[in-house]
């Protein structure tokens, strides 16, 4: 079977937003690549990424990918979505002075596309769309350092809340009931994207769900009422006191 080839700025039109006519037309019948389809599941990333490596890496069409790195039982995760890269760097950390283990596992079905070193020379004219992907480079750094201050939240629950509500601003849809996050997120993934334990986001689930501040269904969670609004840290959104909530706080690891 032939691989699919397809227009990258039809795929991902962000990447022309500022590219005007007639460069726009040029540019689309240029940038083209070659897309390769990934099943849920365990991902080999150092395979996937070998024929990208020299260009700007693999960028994600559709689907969730889920990068884990940890030592010696903690680790944490990051979830990468459409328009994101995926680089050979991001697949190991050789080098380290601390070596830390780097899993991948496709949340959602998903398509990427190889950006190799032949993609660079095409879209060399086109500068722009550089620019964009080094922008989004810079977004997923944010998106990193605010999970780490989420992390930084002693109550579980709090966390929990407030990182699902980060989720809902790149991967949630809004429907009658509520904000929906339409992902396979695993009682452990929450755990390492919030830095506790398992049983603790069990725990903190269950509370969230009796409060009414989400329901889950059919395996996804359902975000119900407003987002957090300012709170004081420890807050967020989230009740501090137990005659507030009524429910016993989880306990923090």
């Amino acid at each position: 079977m032939n691989p699919e080839i397809v227009t990258i700025l039809d795929e991902d039109p962000d990447l022309s937003r500022t590219i005007t006519e007639p460069r726009l037309g040029a540019a689309r019948r240029e940038c083209r690549a070659t897309v390769i389809d990934v099943p849920i599941g365990s991902w080999d990333a150092q395979s996937a990424l070998a024929p990208s490596r020299g260009g700007y890496g693999l960028l994600v069409l559709d689907g969730v990918l889920a990068r884990r790195a940890g030592r010696r039982r903690r680790h944490g995760v990051e979830l990468l979505g459409p328009g994101d890269l995926v680089r050979p760097e991001d697949a190991a950390a050789d080098g380290a002075t601390l070596p830390f283990a780097v899993t991948w596992r496709v949340v959602e079905s998903s398509r990427l596309a190889v950006l190799d070193t032949g993609f660079v020379r095409r879209a060399a004219p086109y500068p722009e769309i550089g620019v964009r992907l080094m922008a989004r480079a810079t977004q997923r750094a944010r998106n990193a350092l605010v999970h780490l201050a989420i992390a930084q939240h002693a109550r579980i629950d709090a966390r929990l809340w407030l990182a699902l509500w980060h989720l809902a601003d790149r991967f949630g849809r809004v429907t009658p009931e509520g904000v929906l996050l339409p992902l396979r997120l695993t009682h452990e993934l929450l755990a390492d994207l919030i830095a506790a334990q398992r049983p603790s986001v069990t725990l903190s689930l269950q509370q969230l769900e009796r409060q009414g501040r989400l329901s889950r269904r059919d395996g996804s969670i359902v975000l119900l009422g407003d987002p957090p609004a300012d709170a004081p840290v420890g807050a967020s959104g989230v009740p501090t006191s137990e005659s507030a909530s009524g429910v016993p706080t989880a306990v923090s690891t």
